[in-house]
């Protein structure tokens, strides 16, 4: 006879997926940087196709355990969805932000510094031709379109049933749109993360967080009265 797993266990899991995830994207940053440039269109593709993959496995392996959030733009518009409990959120985000922190430490201790400058280790930036809120803008949208993925692929009970694939391909295609731009985050740890553990805080750092989480709770929203109710 199955259990629900305890909160304990599903921390450990968004820590660890989290970890996964971060690590695969923002290692993929720095180890195609130092080969093809970090603006070119190569290294756009690479990081696309590393987030969209990396996240896409890391959410097949923990989405039995924890539900595979990740993120805590998605862990809120879960909430507001009414499809995570109240009193998981914050240890649920406490939990990404650890897991994204920690992966952002493991490369700076173990890839060579002679890859990249070490205060840009997988951190997302802001492209000089966007104000800050074009950049805020552009991640929040961003997160919708995946926070809406997250609904329409993996959390409905009518969705197929594809694991983490379908949302690892909508972080490809944001990429793809926007990872010139803003970098496309779309997810408070994944930016914050590496910039924890480089100690590299920008001053439009706030657009990471705002963006995200006003996108993930319109996409919970929209998904939970405008489509689920509905059907």
């Amino acid at each position: 006879m199955s259990t629900s797993p305890t909160l304990s266990r599903k921390l450990v899991a968004e820590a660890v997926g989290t970890f996964v995830f971060v690590l695969v994207g923002a290692g993929s940053a720095v180890g195609t940087a130092s080969l093809v440039g970090p603006n070119s269109a190569a290294a756009i593709l690479v990081a696309a196709l590393a987030n969209g993959l990396g996240l896409g496995v890391a959410i097949s392996a923990t989405m039995a355990v924890s539900g595979g959030a990740l993120n805590p733009a998605v862990t809120l518009g879960l909430w507001v969805g009414k499809k995570l409990k109240s009193r998981d959120v914050v240890p649920y985000i406490i939990a990404e932000l650890v897991g994204a922190t920690a992966a952002g430490l493991a490369l700076e201790a173990s890839f060579p510094s002679a890859l990249g400058d070490s205060v840009k280790w997988g951190s997302p930036t802001l492209s000089s031709a966007l104000s800050a809120g074009q950049g805020m803008a552009i991640e929040g949208l961003l997160t919708f379109v995946l926070v809406f993925a997250v609904y329409g692929t993996a959390v409905d009970s009518r969705a197929p049933h594809i694991g983490g694939l379908g949302i690892g391909l909508v972080v490809v295609a944001d990429v793809l749109v926007a990872g010139n731009l803003t970098g496309a985050a779309m997810n408070p740890a994944r930016a914050f993360g590496p910039m924890i553990a480089s100690g590299f805080y920008p001053g439009y750092w706030y657009i990471y967080l705002i963006g995200p989480v006003l996108g993930g709770i319109a996409a919970g929203l929209v998904y939970r009265y405008l489509i689920e109710s509905e059907a």
